[in-house]
């Protein structure tokens, strides 16, 4: 496997290479000291993951998120020292897999990026069939992708997992542990930002207006819950 570390501190590189080294030997590293260096190596050398600092020295991290994001679905950890927890919520928008504050342990760095990619290396669900949810809407979960209105939308790993959990569970309000305990694991069990960048993440490819969900619905400090659309519902949208 290669990881490529998007990193403006030798010193946190090194350490970072040491790490792997030590502990995963089968792992090779990669870095590049620069955002744009960077974005260029993820087309150049094709990573298995990449380890990005938020805080680089020509452009911000963020933006290289969004430029790798353009072209590539790598699994992203994102570094940061940041502590408004916007920046955190805003690199999951943008498609971040998960982030980390620096300083970290060794322990830590290697939990999240096996955890990552378990989450983003999920068997497709093979013994599942199209699930029509109205004639114009379909959910394949085993590309895994919707058909909607004539266009395929592409689903990634998590967002079809967490998407398989609320519609096999149609009607059932499903709290915020339980799901992220199934989608990411236990050690995610109080990390609802997750789970609410990944909710509207998928409203936005559901729903016809995202900011007033009919088929993925808050129930307020609980949960959410999947509701499929009736005909009276349907008919209401198109008039």
């Amino acid at each position: 496997m290669k990881v490529l570390v998007i990193e403006d501190s030798p010193q946190i590189i090194e350490a970072i290479s040491l790490c792997f080294q030590l502990r995963w030997s089968e792992v090779s590293v990669i870095s590049s000291t620069s955002g744009n260096k960077g974005v260029e190596m993820v087309e150049t050398e094709s990573p298995d993951m990449v380890i990005l600092d938020l805080g680089l020295p020509d452009i911000d991290g963020l933006t290289v998120l969004h430029d790798i994001r353009s072209f590539s679905n790598v699994p992203i950890i994102i570094l940061t020292v940041r502590g408004d927890e916007m920046d955190k919520v805003k690199g999951l928008e943008l498609g971040a897999d998960d982030y980390i504050v620096k300083p970290f342990k060794h322990d830590e760095l290697l939990a999240r990026i096996k955890a990552v990619l378990r989450r983003t290396t999920m068997p497709q669900l093979k013994d599942t069939e199209d699930v029509v949810i109205s004639p114009e809407l379909k959910i394949d979960f085993t590309t895994p992708c919707l058909y909607k209105k004539g266009q395929t939308v592409n689903l990634t790993p998590i967002e079809s997992n967490l998407l398989y959990h609320l519609v096999k569970n149609e009607g059932k309000t499903l709290i915020h542990r339980y799901l992220l305990e199934r989608i990411w694991g236990e050690e995610y069990s109080d990390a609802t930002e997750y789970l609410k960048v990944y909710i509207q993440r998928i409203r936005n490819k559901l729903e016809d207006d995202p900011s007033q969900p009919k088929m993925i619905t808050t129930e307020r400090g609980l949960g959410y819950k999947f509701i499929k659309p009736t005909p009276k519902m349907l008919t209401r949208r198109s008039s």
